[in-house]
């Protein structure tokens, strides 16, 4: 059987790995076999997070809304519903944007519910 040099594609694997490891602490940066145990870590709370991320915004956005609807004599969930009756095509990243940013529109809003 002919031999098999496998050098420069292990050598590339292992490279690859420790590229994407930087910045861990200790031998988890350092070690191949430490860091590539981190890095599959590392790589599925990404995903998991990136998931987490659209949730925890809608939840901040919804909380912003909620407290300026609170300013102005009403509530989010009788807010949201209006805006539905009245076919108002604003989403709650808008109404948030709004409702920090510029109150004076957010009140015109409000008032045409």
């Amino acid at each position: 059987m002919t031999k098999v040099k496998r050098g420069n594609v292990a050598r590339k694997r292992r490279k690859k790995i420790l590229k994407l490891a930087k910045g861990f602490k200790g031998t988890h940066s350092k070690l191949f076999r430490i860091a590539n145990q981190q890095v599959m870590k590392a790589l599925r709370y990404s995903y998991v997070g990136r998931k987490n991320k659209k949730r925890q915004f809608r939840s901040l956005w919804i909380t912003r809304i909620n407290a300026a609807c609170r300013n102005n004599n009403t509530n989010y969930s009788v807010f949201i519903n209006k805006l539905k009756e009245s076919n108002i095509g604003l989403n709650r990243k808008m109404l948030a944007q709004l409702a920090v940013l510029d109150n004076t529109t957010f009140e015109h809003v409000l008032k045409i519910k």
